[in-house]
């Protein structure tokens, strides 16, 4: 039997299940948010959202004609919206390609290790509408994991490593509601340079319980700029400002007051969380690191995921 040539069958954007609830109940969910707000209703981007998701792939907004070299046969392809919100299908696009040039252009064949940080409730709504504080956050997050790595590397003799990371903002939890938090993907050790001019790379030995703690508490005692200040005027208990004194990891591994475990590398701290190496297949937590590229791509597309597409997940810690 010969092989079957694929026919291309543009998808039916109309009859899906998420655009015949968005577009029933849209109208009406607009003048609830309007009234509830005194008559502000939604920000227009996200109701330009909507409307351009309504939009998208639907033939009367527009279509794109192909015609085949071979046969002349014409095809119509529809327009698609290339929205970030709420389309599976464009966000499934983009995810896919972000995934597929990070791994073949931009990582090196190296170990990879993911880390993850939620953030408190009290920061969440604040992050989700000022970019200025959700890069300052990152900034000590990925301050502290960088100097981790070149500590670490330092400590058993290799002198001037250096890593790199690359980051996946995520802004809604499971249940569609606003979560804003990173993950993660550190090389999983340092390059140092050579005498002929090149890198050479040393994997790091696995983190332990303690030290995931300690970095956890450095991120909970960063200090952010007097530009973008982490915690309210009405006390620093309502953000990330100074040490908390309540519980830290020592540098001898001693865990004190404070700091609390729900599983292997997993830490959690005044409403911080910071997880390792989630598993993509079960959700458990992994000691090894990843090596295989198919892997490595699946994580990252995953992470890229619009809301829409997002799976229920664990509850978020209570802050």
């Amino acid at each position: 039997m010969g092989c079957v040539s694929p026919v291309y069958r543009p998808r039916d954007a109309e009859h899906t299940v998420l655009h015949q609830v968005v577009a029933e109940h849209l109208e009406s969910f607009l003048g609830a948010v309007a009234e509830a707000g005194d008559g502000a209703g939604l920000p227009q981007f996200v109701e330009r959202e909507f409307r351009e998701f309504l939009r998208c792939g639907v033939y009367e907004h527009g279509v794109v004609r192909f015609q085949c070299e071979g046969c002349g046969r014409e095809h119509l392809v529809p327009v698609s919206c290339k929205r970030r919100g709420w389309c599976p299908s464009c966000g499934g696009r983009r995810m896919t390609e972000r995934a597929a040039h990070l791994v073949d252009a931009v990582l090196p064949w190296v170990p990879v290790r993911q880390w993850v940080l939620t953030v408190p409730y009290r920061l969440r709504d604040r992050m989700a509408f000022d970019h200025g504080l959700s890069r300052a956050v990152l900034g000590v997050f990925t301050r502290v994991l960088l100097q981790a790595y070149a500590r670490d590397a330092g400590a058993r003799g290799i002198a001037g490593g250096r890593t790199g990371s690359i980051t996946v903002i995520q802004r809604g939890g499971g249940g569609l509601n606003i979560n804003p938090h990173f993950h993660t993907l550190v090389l999983d050790g340092v390059f140092r340079e050579v005498e002929a001019g090149g890198l050479e790379f040393h994997p790091a030995p696995g983190p332990s319980d303690d030290e995931v703690a300690a970095m956890l508490a450095r991120i909970r005692a960063g200090r952010a700029t007097a530009a973008t200040p982490w915690a309210p005027a009405r006390g620093r208990r309502a953000g990330v400002g100074g040490p908390d004194r309540r519980g830290v990891a020592t540098a001898g591994g001693a865990r004190e007051r404070g700091v609390r475990a729900r599983g292997p590398r997993q830490a959690h701290l005044d409403g911080f969380a910071l997880d390792v190496l989630a598993c993509p297949h079960c959700g458990g937590r992994l000691i090894a690191t990843l090596h295989d590229p198919a892997v490595i791509r699946t994580i990252l597309a995953h992470r890229g995921r619009s809301p829409s597409e997002q799976s229920p997940g664990p509850a978020p810690p209570a802050s």
